[in-house]
């Protein structure tokens, strides 16, 4: 067996993995860490997006995926724990829900690619 700690999201996990055909007796070198991959800088979010968020709760995407449907409208109001996204990320439609009471401005638009952490619309 060997152990290997590996980093997933930010969190490490101590795995250990048993090597299949491998000989007691022969010498295995200790696996040397990997450096970590630089964090890219993100571009700053079209200026659209920010004005829609400024006043309000954002309605962030939980997982990257494609809007598949929006069940609000600008304007309209809605109560906390409507759906008001519908998400498709690994091939499952994910429910997105209101955190809160109040008036939506949609940011995100049907048929886009999201990643995590977009905002999909704004509740004010």
């Amino acid at each position: 067996m060997r152990k290997f700690i590996v980093n997933v999201n930010g969190n490490s996990y101590e795995v250990e993995v048993e090597e299949v055909g491998a000989t007691a007796s022969a010498p295995v070198a200790a696996p040397v860490a990997a450096p970590a991959p630089k964090a890219q800088a993100a571009s700053p979010a079209p200026a659209p997006k920010a004005q829609a968020v400024a006043g309000g709760t954002p309605v962030k995407a939980p997982m990257p995926g494609n809007v598949l449907d929006i069940k609000v409208s600008n304007g309209q109001a809605v109560k906390e724990g409507d759906v008001v996204v519908i998400l498709e990320a690994m091939k499952m439609e994910n429910e997105i829900f209101a955190p809160c009471s109040g008036t939506v401005t949609v940011v995100a638009s049907k048929g886009a690619t999201v990643n995590t952490g977009d905002v999909l619309i704004s509740i004010s």
